[in-house]
This record gives C-alpha cells, structure tokens and sequence, in this order.
C-alpha cells in the first residue's frame, strides 16, 4: 500500500515538474551541473527504492559483501539478489564471486557507468524538487 502512495506521489511531482518546464523553456536546469535534464525523463532502473539503497550504498562504499548489502538494507536474500542482477545487467553494478574458504563470497562494486547514473538521477530529483517548490 505505501508502494503504490509514493509511486502516486512520485507521478504527481513528476507531472507537474513536466508541466512547470512545458510552461518555461521545456527543461529544467540540473542543480549541479550545466546539462539541462528533461522532466519526464526518469531512468526508472535506478529509481525502485531497493536498487536506489543498493546504488546509493555501493557509492558510499569501495566494495560491500551480499551480506553486509542485506544487513544493511535489511532485505531477504531474494530480494536483493533479483534487484542486484537486475543492475548487474544494466551496467551499474559488479559483481565478483570468490570463495574465503569454503565459504562463497558475492562481493559487488558500483561501476562507473552506475556512478554517473547515480548523478544523472541525482542531478534530475533535485530539478523536480526546485520545480516543486517554485510551483
């Protein structure tokens, strides 16, 4: 339930930052750096609130293990795995599989193609929440 009422939330700012840049120049400014940033465009790989705490983790972190990910997150084993993959697919994530021991070991590193997604989705919430608050 509280899903889908920030997912409504999240649509709502969304339309109207779109709306406030269809009204102006048709974009918004990003905060930190020069590039203009469409409104409408969201990469919504990053933006499902697991794969953000994962991206937003990694950023903080050289290197973090599936363990610590899941004691950080506080997620299930399968939830953070589908979500790991699916930004191990995308290009965001590596992922080093090793033993210590007999013990296996997942370890994942955010790339750098991750680490400029980050910024671009970064760099797009700040326009959306300048454009809110100017509304």
């Amino acid at each position: 339930m509280a899903d889908r009422s920030n997912a409504a939330r999240a649509e709502r700012l969304e339309k109207l930052a779109s709306r406030k840049a269809t009204a102006g120049a048709g974009k918004l400014r990003a905060a930190s750096s020069a590039a203009e940033v469409p409104a409408t465009q969201l990469d919504r790989l990053i933006h499902e609130r697991t794969r953000l705490a994962i991206v937003s983790a990694l950023a903080a972190n050289p290197s973090l293990t599936f363990s610590e990910l899941k004691d950080l997150l506080q997620a299930s084993d399968g939830n953070l795995s589908v979500h790991a993959r699916k930004l191990e697919d995308a290009g965001y994530v590596a992922c080093t599989k090793s033993f210590a021991g007999r013990t296996p070991r997942t370890e994942y590193r955010l790339t750098a193609s991750g680490r400029r997604a980050l910024e671009k989705y970064l760099d797009h919430m700040e326009a959306l929440i300048r454009a809110t608050r100017e509304a």
